[in-house]
């Protein structure tokens, strides 16, 4: 057998795989087709633009978009530490880290609602001495996006850096440049493609968060009603509405894939 037919025989995929991989694929894409073909297309522009909705896709572009920034500006760090340091515990804490991947989102809202609650440990605290409340504002709402998108960024940068090639940190580091400087000139630059794919896995993860951000935040209109809070309370009076903005949603999940993919994934 030649060398070309023995490859071509290894690239063909047996039944029994391509079968239950068909299934998957149907299992995936059927609902979007259905969500797609059930948009009333017609009312599209009408639909969209209404004051209630374009107050929830304000509001879920500024606060994924800040939880975003909080994510990157706590996560990276973090990441770094979890991928160079030797301290510990270590696995302990990168499993803490990813618990909200696993956590059902209402718990994770019940549980910033303990921590952060006004009678939560941090949150009781604030009350009675500054007199702050969290749950039920915006601040609330980002809290929720950072809470479930961080992980989600956390992971990516770390296998960015594990990835890195650790002797241009020890050549730095030879050069008489500190940690700091090796991280912010060398370090960070090279995991620059890994930040930029976790920070837009960040986003849309903020984009589409519900369960935390309607058990800590709640769902006032103009101050916590995100777009997936718009869609579930159209679901209820107005489903038309809901499946559109369900597109809405899609599309913008979609575009992000699709720049990741572009840009940082590579191409298949």
């Amino acid at each position: 057998m030649s060398a070309r037919t023995s490859g071509a025989a290894l690239g063909r995929a047996p039944a029994a795989l391509v079968v239950p991989s068909a299934l998957a694929v149907a299992l995936l894409v059927l609902p979007l087709v259905g969500l797609l073909a059930r948009a009333p297309w017609g009312t599209f522009a009408e639909r969209v633009r209404s004051p209630e909705v374009l107050d929830a896709l304000r509001l879920s572009l500024v606060t994924a978009t800040v939880s975003t920034v909080v994510c990157v500006l706590l996560g990276v760090p973090l990441a770094w530490v979890l991928a160079r340091a030797t301290f510990p515990g270590r696995s302990v804490v990168r499993a803490l880290v990813t618990v909200p991947l696993v956590l059902p989102p209402v718990v994770g809202g019940v549980a910033l609602l303990m921590a952060f609650g006004r009678r939560g440990l941090i949150g009781g605290w604030l009350d009675s001495a500054f007199g702050v409340t969290i749950p039920f504002t915006t601040f609330a709402v980002v809290l929720a996006q950072t809470f479930v998108a961080l992980p989600f960024l956390v992971m990516s940068v770390e296998g960015a850096l594990r990835t890195a090639d650790p002797r241009f940190d020890e050549v730095a580091a030879t050069l008489g440049a500190g940690r700091l400087t090796t991280f912010l000139r060398i370090t960070a630059p090279l995991a620059g493609p890994g930040i930029a794919a976790g920070a837009a896995l960040a986003w849309a993860r903020a984009l589409g968060e519900f369960g935390a951000t309607i058990t800590f935040a709640g769902n006032v209109p103009g101050v916590t009603r995100t777009m997936p809070l718009e869609i579930y309370t159209a679901m209820q009076s107005d489903p038309d509405t809901a499946i559109m903005l369900s597109v809405v949603l899609l599309a913008f999940s979609v575009a992000v894939l699709v720049v990741l993919r572009g840009r940082w994934a590579g191409r298949g």
